[in-house]
């Protein structure tokens, strides 16, 4: 049968975004990660790796950072993001990203179209 219906109020989209960052200096040397929490278009929550420790832009996300930094062992889990995620997918996709370049030959270049 048809879905019940549901009243207007109990209706709508609701949009939970997790954004993660890494930011390389001079390959892996010096790494920064930031992960930014975002509900509907308003950032509540920010990790950044060179601050060490979440901050809070609504209410909530306050208390969710409160929650988190007062958590020993989530916070060390996120003080070793760096190795675990950023350097790790840095080793991933680095030979992807930059040793298979290789110089354009005549035979790869676009072909052209006279009008």
């Amino acid at each position: 049968g048809a879905p019940p219906e549901l009243c207007s109020a109990l209706t709508g989209v609701f949009q939970l975004h997790m954004n993660h960052e890494c930011h390389f200096i001079n390959g892996t040397e010096k790494v920064r990660f930031l992960v930014r929490y975002i509900y509907n278009r308003v950032r509540y929550l920010m990790d950044d790796s060179d601050v060490g420790h979440y901050v809070g832009f609504t209410p909530a996300g306050e208390k969710q950072a409160q929650y988190f930094n007062s958590n020993p062992e989530w916070m060390e889990r996120k003080r070793t993001a760096v190795d675990w995620f950023c350097r790790y997918w840095y080793k991933m996709f680095t030979p992807f990203l930059t040793e298979r370049r290789v110089p354009p030959s005549p035979s790869q270049s676009l072909p052209v179209h006279s009008q």
